[in-house]
């Protein structure tokens, strides 16, 4: 495995994801100390303005890895205990026989049986994971709307389980990650985003990532583009979205750099214990919201990249990579970083769900899906 940042490679390969059709994207690569920043394409389809790498973007799911770094700071402390029922914190919001038996830990690695309560609070997406039956009039209809934290666990937990305590595979949430953001308010006197942004974001030394307090994004930013599987074309801009409808699950602003330097310093045992970290990366199957079966930890899970090289795979020491991806309504977002912290990787992409779906209702292959994967590789094998 080679150790140098082959810059020539990865202009190219940022290009080619551009080329493929995706309007703009940056990244960020390191390697021990070299750094490798670039872009491609527009932040703004209209304009034409570029795409930069110190851009700052909305980095949907990577929030969860702050959130359960957050718990498990108060897990160190002795205030939360992991395999504690969250009944006997929040018997409010999860009452009866469940809040008797969801630990906390079921809620980070998403092993509840909760369900998502996005189908609810969106009605147009009601018919999810059934994606033909679906619809993007509720993305617009919810555009400036002020969600309640409590009113969409509610949704979320009246909704019918999708699985038993603890059962195997579990069922990727958002209602597990907004019942750990009650869960800390509850243990600190402070809110989730207030504590969080003080000791784990300040902690890390991060100087562009923050949560939002209204529906823009400041400072340089892309526009966030939507296509929801061809049902907008062409796409729209989402970038300016009131985000109470994820919250402290998946709201989060960063940049590239940070997020690199969240995942290096948490991985090396700085942000967390080792001990806290061990348990990070204690991981169990979990059904993604694609549909696919993943291994996850708490707020972790590894990472394999498409064609990597033999013997380079997940268990393999210095081919396992561990960070965690994020969508919003237009914006994604990818951060991984190898097990021994050397070699990492965050991108960011300006649109979502390009995927037009088949007959049978499922998302086709697209050519942005294969460059972004060449990314991967050039960017974490060299």
């Amino acid at each position: 495995m080679k150790n140098s940042l082959d810059s020539a490679a990865l202009n190219a390969a940022v290009e080619d994801v551009h080329h493929a059709g995706m309007p703009g994207l940056f990244a960020e690569v390191r390697d021990g100390e070299q750094v490798w920043r670039g872009a491609a394409g527009v932040a703004d389809v209209v304009t034409g303005r570029p795409a930069t790498a110190d851009m700052r973007h909305r980095v949907g799911s990577i929030t969860k890895t702050f959130t359960a770094t957050a718990v498990l700071q108060q897990v160190e402390t002795g205030r939360i205990s992991l395999d504690t029922p969250i009944g006997r914190y929040l018997p409010e919001l999860v009452p009866g026989e469940r809040g008797d038996t969801v630990t906390v830990r079921m809620l980070i690695n998403h092993t509840s049986g909760l369900a998502e309560y996005l189908p609810y609070a969106y009605p147009s997406l009601k018919a999810f994971p059934a994606l033909a039956d679906t619809g993007p009039q509720s993305l617009d209809d919810h555009r400036h709307t002020r969600f309640h934290r409590a009113d969409l666990i509610e949704m979320g937990v009246t909704a019918p389980a999708v699985g038993t305590p603890g059962g195997r595979p579990g069922v990727y949430s958002n209602t597990n990650y907004l019942l750990l953001s009650e869960l800390l308010e509850q243990v600190t006197g402070a809110t989730a985003e207030q504590y969080i942004t003080r000791n784990v974001i300040e902690r890390a030394g991060l100087r562009d990532t923050g949560f939002p307090a209204g529906p823009h994004v400041d400072g340089p930013h892309s526009q966030l583009y939507e296509a929801w599987f061809g049902m907008i074309d062409p796409p729209r801009d989402y970038s300016v979205y009131d985000m109470s409808w994820v919250g402290p699950s998946a709201s989060l602003i960063s940049t590239v750099a940070d997020l690199n330097r969240f995942y290096g310093l948490l991985l090396a045992g700085e942000i967390v214990s080792p001990s806290s970290l061990a348990q990070m990366q204690r991981t169990v199957p979990v059904i993604s919201q694609e549909g696919q079966t993943i291994d996850y930890g708490l707020g972790l899970h590894p990472m394999e990249i498409p064609g990597q090289a033999p013997g380079e795979g997940p268990g393999q020491g210095q081919g396992t990579f561990w960070g965690h991806g994020g969508t919003v309504w237009g914006g994604g977002a990818l951060a991984m970083t190898r097990a021994d912290g050397k070699r990492q990787l965050a991108v960011a992409v300006n649109l979502q769900r390009w995927n037009r779906l088949d007959s049978s209702g499922k998302p086709q292959p697209h050519p942005i899906d294969d460059a972004l994967a060449t990314l991967y590789r050039v960017a974490m094998y060299g």
